[in-house]
C-alpha cells in the first residue's frame, strides 16, 4: 500500500512556487509581459543614485584596469589610458547617449538593431547580441568576484589562511550574490550609493597621497620620461604604441552597456510616459556623462601613479600588484610611507565589497534583458519572466563559469574584453543608422567613424585573445539551442495576447450567436466568386451541412511568422454581395484560428464548428512548415492549441476535417 503524500508537502510545494514565480516587484516592471499595465514613471530613483548601481560595474574595474594597462603598455601605461579615455569621452559617451534617447526602456542599442530586421534572420541576430550580452554579464559576476577574492588571499593578514582556496571563495561571493537577490533588490541601491562613496572616497586618498609623493620626488618623473624617450623614441612613436595596445585596455569601457540597462530604475518626471520617458532619458544621459567624467579623471591619475611607484616586475602574473595595483599601492608603499597599515586594510575591504557587489549591476542587467526577448520570441518558459528562477539559473550558469577558469582574472579578460567591445560596437552601428535614418548627416558621419574604431578595436582584441570570442560563441549556441527547443515545446500554446474585431467582424459573430455557428477555414487564393462559391458546395457535401445552415469564413494572414505572442487583429467584410468572411492577421494560423474560436465560444456562449481540408504533402514536413512559417497542415495542429488552451473536452470548438 502507498502512504498518501501529506497535504502540508503540497502546501509547502504550493509556497515554494508561489515563492519562485512571485519575482521581485521592484525588478518585474522592466519586463511586464503582454498584459502588464504600463509603469509608473513617477517611481524610481535619482540618476545619481542609480548612477552608483552601474558604477559597481564601471567604477570597480579601478580595481584591475591599472595593473591591466601596466601590462599592456609597460612604461607608456598613461599613454594609452589617455587614449582609453579619448575614445570613452568622444567616443562610447556620445554613443550611449544616443542610446538613452533611442531605447529609453533598457533593452539598449539591440532593441534598435531589432528594428531593422524581420521575420528569423532579425531573431537569430537578436539571440547572438543576446549571447554578447549574457558573456558580458555573466564574466562580470565571475570576474569581480574573483578578483575580489584575489584581493581577500592577497591581503597579508589573510593570505596564510586563504590561499589556496580561490575557487571556494569565488563560488561562496557567487552564492551570496544570488542570495541578495532571492532576497530582494529593492535596498540594492541604497547599498550601491555606500560601496561606491567609499570606494571613490579612497581612491581620492590613494590618488592624492601618490600624486604628492610624485611631485615631492620629482626624480620619479624624470627616470620615467628618460625611461620612455629610450624605449620609445619620440612622442609620435609613443602615440603610435598607444593606439596599437589601446584594445587591450577595452575593460576601460565595461561601464556603458550596464548604464543603459538599469534605465528603469531612473525616476522621471511627473508627465513622463512609457512613449515619451523625457524625465527619465535625461537622467540617463547625466548619469552616463558623470559616470564618465569621473572614471576617466580616476584612470589616468592611477595609471600615473601606479607606473611611476610600483616596479614593472611586480605587475606581472603571480607577481604582488597583478590584477590589484592599487591595492598593493595602499598596502606596500603608500600606508609605510603615509597612511599606516591600517588604511590598506580599510581599502582592500572597501575594494572587495565593490568588487563582489560589482556583479548587482551585471545581474540586474541581465534580468532586465533577457525576459524582454525570450519569452516574447517563446525561446524561453513562462516561468523566465519570473526574477527569481532567473536567478537560480545565472548563479548555476556563474558557478559553472568560475569552476572552469578556475576563478582565475586573466583567464576571463578576454572573454570580458570581447563581449564589452561587440556591444559597444553594435551600439554605435545602431546609432549610426538611426542618425541617418533621421538625416543627421553630421552625427551620421561621427557615429561612423566611431564604428569604424570600435571595429578596429574588437577585431584586435578577437585576433589577440580569440578564447574572448570562443565563449562568446558558446552562450551563442547554448542560448539558440535552448530558444530552439523552448520554442518548439511551446508551439502548441495560444500565443495570442488580445483579440480585437472591427465593427463588421463583431456584427457577424452576434449574428450567428443564435443559431449553430460554423467556419470555414479558407486558404484564399483569387478571392473570385468561384472559388467561394466552390468551397461552400465541397464543405457542406463533405461534412452534410443543411442549405439553411450559415457557413462563415475565416482567412488568417500571417505576419510575421517569427513572432511568438502577438494580438490577433480580426476583420469582417462582404464578399460578391453574398460570402461572409472573417480576416485575420497574425504569426500562425492555427494558433489564430484556434484564437478565435475561443472568442467567439466566451462571447457567445456557445460551441462553435469549424470545418478544414486535408493538406496534401508529408506530415513531418508540414510541421516544418508551422513551426517556421505560421502554416502547414492547419487541422490537426488547430485542433491539438484548442486542445491544449481548452483541457474540458465539453468546452472545446468543434473541429471537422473532410
Amino acid at each position: 500500500m502507498v502512504d498518501p503524500v501529506p497535504a502540508d508537502a503540497g502546501t509547502a510545494r504550493q509556497r515554494l512556487r508561489a515563492w519562485l514565480l512571485g519575482g521581485l516587484s521592484d525588478m518585474a516592471k522592466q519586463h511586464p509581459g503582454p498584459h502588464a499595465q504600463a509603469t509608473d514613471q513617477q517611481h524610481g530613483q535619482r540618476w545619481w543614485k542609480v548612477m552608483c548601481l552601474t558604477g559597481l560595474d564601471y567604477f570597480s574595474t579601478l580595481g584591475y584596469q591599472p595593473g591591466i594597462a601596466a601590462l599592456a603598455a609597460g612604461l607608456l601605461s598613461p599613454v594609452a589610458t589617455v587614449v582609453l579615455v579619448l575614445v570613452t569621452l568622444f567616443g562610447a559617451l556620445p554613443v550611449y547617449r544616443r542610446v538613452a534617447r533611442e531605447s529609453p526602456h533598457g533593452e539598449g542599442s539591440i532593441a534598435m538593431l531589432e528594428r531593422l530586421l524581420s521575420f528569423w534572420k532579425g531573431k537569430l541576430f537578436v539571440l547572438a547580441l543576446l549571447g554578447f550580452a549574457a558573456t558580458d554579464f555573466l564574466i562580470t559576476i565571475t570576474l569581480s568576484a574573483a578578483d575580489a577574492t584575489a584581493h581577500l588571499v592577497e591581503n597579508p593578514h589573510l593570505r596564510g589562511a586563504l590561499g589556496g582556496h580561490q575557487v571556494l571563495i569565488t563560488l561562496l561571493l557567487v552564492a551570496a550574490l544570488g542570495a541578495v537577490f532571492l532576497k530582494g533588490f529593492s535596498e540594492a541601491i541604497g547599498v550601491a550609493v555606500v560601496l561606491v562613496g567609499v570606494y571613490l572616497a579612497l581612491n581620492v586618498v590613494v590618488v592624492a597621497v601618490g600624486l604628492w609623493h610624485v611631485v615631492t620626488a620629482p626624480s620619479l618623473i624624470t627616470d620615467w620620461t628618460h625611461a620612455l624617450t629610450l624605449e620609445h623614441g619620440n612622442p609620435v612613436a609613443m602615440i603610435g604604441v598607444a593606439l596599437v595596445v589601446f584594445p587591450k585596455l577595452a575593460l576601460g569601457l565595461s561601464g556603458f552597456e550596464t548604464g543603459v540597462a538599469v534605465m528603469p530604475h531612473i525616476e522621471g518626471d511627473p508627465d513622463d510616459t512609457e512613449q515619451r520617458p523625457t524625465g527619465r532619458i535625461r537622467g540617463a544621459r547625466k548619469l552616463l556623462t558623470t559616470a564618465a567624467v569621473i572614471m576617466s579623471c580616476f584612470l589616468i591619475a592611477t595609471s600615473f601613479i601606479t607606473t611611476l611607484l610600483i616596479p614593472a616586475d611586480d605587475f606581472q602574473p603571480g607577481g604582488p600588484a597583478n590584477g590589484r595595483a592599487l591595492a598593493y599601492l595602499a598596502h606596500h608603499y603608500l600606508a609605510h610611507h603615509y597612511l599606516g597599515g591600517a588604511f590598506g586594510s580599510v581599502y582592500d575591504l572597501s575594494t572587495i565589497a565593490i568588487l563582489w557587489f560589482a556583479g548587482a549591476s551585471a545581474m540586474a542587467g541581465l534580468l532586465n534583458l533577457m525576459p524582454r526577448y525570450l519569452p516574447r520570441y517563446g525561446m524561453a518558459p513562462h516561468w523566465a519572466r519570473a526574477v527569481r528562477p532567473m536567478v537560480l539559473v545565472l548563479t548555476a550558469i556563474a558557478f559553472l563559469v568560475t569552476w572552469l577558469f578556475d576563478a582565475n582574472v586573466d583567464k576571463q579578460g578576454g572573454a570580458y574584453a570581447t563581449g564589452v567591445l561587440v556591444l559597444i560596437t553594435s551600439a554605435a552601428i545602431a546609432v549610426t543608422i538611426a542618425a541617418r535614418a533621421a538625416r543627421q548627416r553630421g552625427w551620421t558621419v561621427g557615429f561612423a567613424v566611431i564604428a569604424a574604431v570600435f571595429l578596429y578595436t574588437t577585431a584586435i582584441n578577437i585576433a589577440e585573445r580569440p578564447d574572448g570570442v570562443k565563449i562568446g560563441a558558446c552562450f551563442i549556441a547554448g542560448i539558440v539551442l535552448v530558444s530552439l527547443a523552448s520554442r518548439l515545446a511551446r508551439a502548441f500554446e495560444l500565443r495570442v495576447t488580445e483579440v480585437r474585431l472591427d465593427e463588421v467582424a463583431e456584427r457577424f459573430v452576434r449574428d450567428t450567436a443564435h443559431r449553430t455557428i460554423r467556419f470555414i477555414a479558407n486558404e484564399p487564393a483569387g478571392r473570385d466568386l468561384a472559388e467561394y462559391r466552390d468551397k461552400v458546395h465541397q464543405i457542406r457535401a463533405d461534412n452534410d451541412i443543411p442549405v439553411e445552415d450559415d457557413l462563415v469564413f475565416v482567412e488568417v494572414t500571417v505576419l510575421d511568422p517569427s513572432d511568438f505572442e502577438a494580438e490577433l487583429h480580426v476583420r469582417g467584410e462582404v464578399l460578391h454581395d453574398r460570402y461572409r468572411v472573417l480576416t485575420l492577421e497574425h504569426s500562425s494560423i492555427p494558433n489564430a484560428l484556434a484564437a478565435i474560436l475561443l472568442h467567439v465560444r466566451d462571447t457567445t456562449g456557445e460551441l462553435p464548428h469549424i470545418y478544414f481540408e486535408w493538406t496534401e504533402g508529408s506530415p513531418f514536413a508540414q510541421f516544418l512548415r508551422f513551426f517556421l512559417f505560421g502554416q502547414g497542415e492547419v487541422a490537426p495542429v488547430t485542433r491539438e492549441v484548442l486542445r491544449e488552451a481548452e483541457p474540458d473536452r465539453g468546452r472545446r470548438p468543434r473541429v471537422h476535417v473532410g
